[in-house]
């Protein structure tokens, strides 16, 4: 019988099976800002034209910061009436309108004078930041080769504990490699929640905001032919 039909191996090339782990803390590369700008009006045509001015001034805004705001779109818009509250008839009392808009920001030196910026504006909200790393941050790629090299160096512990060496690499695999996903992506962090109204025309000074560390795991599963030892 062939030996890579056996999947414990034989006496002459038995196997060793180990997990190799690897946990990394690194900096984050990315933070997202959501944004609702809103506006309120007796007649649906004020609302709409406040609402459009202010949504302008915060995409001129974000706008402004060229490079640093390397993603910017708009994720929904909505106008609703609000009808008098007694009377039968259906009355509007005033239109509400909202824009909701996301900007991700790579240079995050320039993020707490934006933010304070955007949150200075009128009827403007800011939540965030969040923070995360990019898909093809080298954290992901560092952390799987950090797992590889724990478990080669686990099983060659097992092997001098039993007075033997490793032969040969039968499988390396990734813990869930069936997923549809892949694993080893950056965990995306919610720091902090912030809102704020603006309340004057004075300018606010920049917030400081600390990024928060982001955590990257990886796992691999591999198996070793070792040569037999001396029990």
């Amino acid at each position: 019988m062939a030996t890579d039909s056996v999947p414990y191996g034989t006496p002459d090339a038995p196997r060793i099976a180990v997990r190799g782990e690897a946990h990394l803390e690194v900096d984050p590369e990315i933070a997202r800002l959501g944004i609702t700008v809103a506006a309120r009006g007796k007649d649906r045509r004020t609302a709409l034209d406040d609402l459009t001015r202010r949504n302008a001034n915060v995409l001129d805004l974000l706008k402004s910061y060229g490079d640093a705001v390397e993603h910017l779109e708009t994720g929904s818009f909505s106008v609703t009436p609000e009808l008098k509250e007694h009377g039968r008839s259906e009355r509007v009392h005033a239109y509400h309108g909202h824009v909701h808009v996301t900007a991700e920001l790579t240079d995050l030196t320039a993020l707490g004078e934006l933010t304070t910026r955007l949150a200075d504006l009128d009827l403007t909200t800011v939540d965030g930041p969040w923070w995360a790393l990019r898909r093809d941050s080298p954290a992901h790629r560092e952390a799987r080769q950090q797992a590889v090299r724990e478990a080669v160096q686990r099983a060659r512990e097992y092997a001098e504990a039993l007075g033997t060496t490793l032969a040969a690499l039968v499988e390396l695999a990734d813990i869930g490699a069936e997923d549809p996903e892949p694993r080893f992506v950056g965990k995306a962090s919610r720091a902090r929640s912030m809102a704020y109204e603006a309340a004057g025309d004075t300018s606010a000074a920049p917030l400081d905001l600390e990024p928060q560390r982001q955590h990257v795991h990886a796992q691999v599963t591999a198996r070793f032919t070792m040569a037999p030892p001396r029990l």
